[in-house]
C-alpha cells in the first residue's frame, strides 16, 4: 500500500481557518491521503470539498483532547458528526477513569461511541499514551478492544507526548493482528513513518503527509 493511504492528513488546531481546511482537503485529494482528520465544526465542509473523491474519508475528533467530556457528550457528538459526513471518528478516552482503574466506565465511554458509530463509521480509540503506565496502555487497549472499536490510537498530539515505536509495538501486541492501529503525534518525516508501520501501525496521523510522501522533514508538532 502507498504509504499517503495509510495517513490521516491532519488539522486540529483551535485557529485553523477555512482557507487552510479547504487547503487540507485539496492536499487530501492530490496526495490520496486515507482522510482528512478536522475538528467536528469542519466536516459538514470537508464532506463537501471532498464529495466527489470518495477514496478519501472525512475523520474528526470526539471527546477531544483531553476525554474528560460525559459519556452522554461523546455519544451525542458521534452521532452528529457522522449526521455531517464523518465516517470515521477517533474518541479520546476518559483518561482519569483508567487511573482510578473504573474500567466499566472506560469500556462503556467506548462503547457508547462505538454503538453510535456502528455500520457507519469507523472508532479509533485515543487512548494518550504518554500520560500512561505500561500496565494502564495495555488495559486500555484491552478494553478499547473489548468494547468493540476498530483501532486503538496512542495520543492526541495535544499532551505531552506522542507516539513511540515501542509504544506501537506494544499496542500491536496487545490487540492483535485484526484491530487497526494509529501513530498520532510527531511523525514527521518518511523515516519516522516506516519505523511506526514496521512495529505495527496500520494508520498514521500526522499533518506533515505531504513531506512524508516526499521524502522531506516536517516541522509541525502533530
Amino acid at each position: 500500500m502507498n504509504i499517503g493511504q495509510m495517513i490521516d492528513h491532519t488539522l486540529l488546531k483551535a485557529d485553523a481557518t477555512k482557507e487552510q481546511i479547504e487547503t487540507l482537503c485539496i492536499e487530501a485529494k492530490e496526495y490520496q491521503f486515507a482522510s482528512v482528520c478536522v475538528n467536528p465544526t469542519w466536516v459538514k465542509y470537508c464532506a463537501q470539498l471532498l464529495a466527489d473523491t470518495p477514496a478519501v474519508k472525512v475523520c474528526t475528533v470526539i471527546g477531544f483532547p483531553l476525554g474528560a467530556t460525559a459519556t452522554e457528550v461523546k455519544a451525542f457528538e458521534t452521532k452528529t458528526a457522522i449526521a455531517h459526513g464523518a465516517s470515521e471518528v477517533d474518541m479520546v478516552i476518559n483518561i482519569g477513569a483508567l487511573k482510578d482503574k473504573n474500567d466499566a466506565l472506560v469500556e462503556e465511554d467506548i462503547q457508547a461511541v462505538v454503538q453510535e458509530a456502528k455500520g457507519k463509521a469507523l472508532t479509533k480509540v485515543i487512548i494518550e499514551t504518554s500520560l500512561l503506565n505500561e500496565e494502564e496502555k495495555r488495559r486500555a487497549c484491552e478494553l478499547a478492544v473489548k468494547a468493540g472499536a476498530d483501532f486503538v490510537k496512542t495520543s492526541t498530539g495535544f499532551s505531552t507526548g506522542g507516539a513511540t515505536v515501542e509504544d506501537i509495538a506494544l499496542m500491536r501486541k496487545v490487540v492483535g493482528p485484526e484491530i487497526g492501529v494509529k501513530a498520532s503525534g510527531g511523525v514527521r518525516d518518511a523515516a519516522g513513518a516506516k519505523a511506526m508501520t514496521e512495529a505495527g501501525a496500520t494508520r498514521i496521523g500526522a499533518s506533515a503527509g505531504i513531506a512524508i510522501i516526499q521524502g522531506k522533514k516536517g516541522t509541525t508538532e502533530y
